[in-house]
């Protein structure tokens, strides 16, 4: 059967923001979009050698209604919450968090120089395991596959599956009814990717370092820029003469109503003004 390859349809350039107690990072998916990547709601990255744009962290907070994905390259932070659980993550670890009915939480550097660099990613939970207990994967860097492409480029498999000359690698994290499929990828120059994905999934590619070409017209993302491909069941990822890093996600649209307010993701304005209630009368979390 013949594969169809997505097209660049959407082009998003991170915006430079703060979030937490001043932590400078890069916003690339937002309420702005309106839920247009149904099922993910923001993606962030932060990263930079100057304790003062990171020191601060991200004291306790609350989330209800969604999945945070945690992703380090370099540095580390402290993850702590109300139920206390306490997670370490270090350069290549994942923590997967699903807040589901409350969690309240804090995320804080081990550390007060050097280069912290990280993702996190806010994936929609449906409305039926919105309100389900909160639980979490945590996954150590040697826990995820790294897949060897040839010529220096590799695949890290956080989640999905890799498809490549009859053989499947699977990443750790499971038991998620989003499908989700998350990879970072590093490509070196003059090189070549076909990813297969599901022809009803939303696909993103975020670059974070050079530049790639993500179709047959060789459109091309830059670094901090996001692109949305569409109508096709693989993706064609090609470098030309430098190299590129880069993520790729993909997961199964909710197609259900979204109403977000800061740390609280539902579908209705009832529901969210209920999370605030509840966050002030100190039941969200019960």
């Amino acid at each position: 059967m013949t594969k169809q390859a997505r097209q660049l349809a959407v082009v998003i350039t991170g915006q430079n923001t703060t979030d937490g107690a001043s932590v400078k990072l890069k916003r690339i998916v937002s309420q702005q979009q309106k839920n247009a990547f149904d099922p993910f709601i923001l993606l962030d990255e932060f990263g930079s050698d100057e304790a003062m744009d990171y020191v601060g962290g991200f004291p306790d907070h609350p989330h209800r209604g969604f999945e945070t994905v945690t992703y380090m390259l370099e540095g580390a932070m402290l993850h702590r919450d109300h139920l206390g659980n306490e997670g370490h993550l270090r350069a290549g670890d994942v923590q997967w968090m699903t807040a589901a009915h409350g969690i309240i939480h804090s995320e804080m550097p081990e550390q007060e120089n050097g280069r912290l660099h990280g993702f996190q990613l806010w994936i929609n939970l449906p409305a039926k395991e919105k309100m389900q207990p909160p639980h979490y994967q945590e996954f150590a860097a040697v826990k995820i596959p790294r897949v060897n492409l040839g010529d220096g480029g590799y695949l890290k498999i956080i989640a999905g599956e890799y498809v490549a000359e009859n053989q499947r690698i699977a990443g750790p994290v499971t038991g998620v009814t989003t499908q989700p499929l998350y990879f970072d990828i590093y490509l070196s120059p003059s090189q070549q990717l076909d990813i297969p994905v599901f022809s009803q999934h939303t696909v993103l590619v975020y670059v974070y370092k050079g530049e790639v070409a993500v179709d047959q017209s060789s459109r091309i993302l830059n670094a901090g820029q996001l692109g949305q491909l569409i109508n096709g069941d693989t993706i064609q990822l090609i470098t030309r003469d430098q190299s590129a890093r880069f993520l790729v996600l993909a997961a199964l649209p909710l197609k259900e109503p979204v109403v977000q307010s800061g740390p609280f993701v539902m579908n209705t304005i009832e529901e969210i003004e209920q999370a605030f209630c509840d966050y002030h009368d100190g039941v969200l979390t019960l």
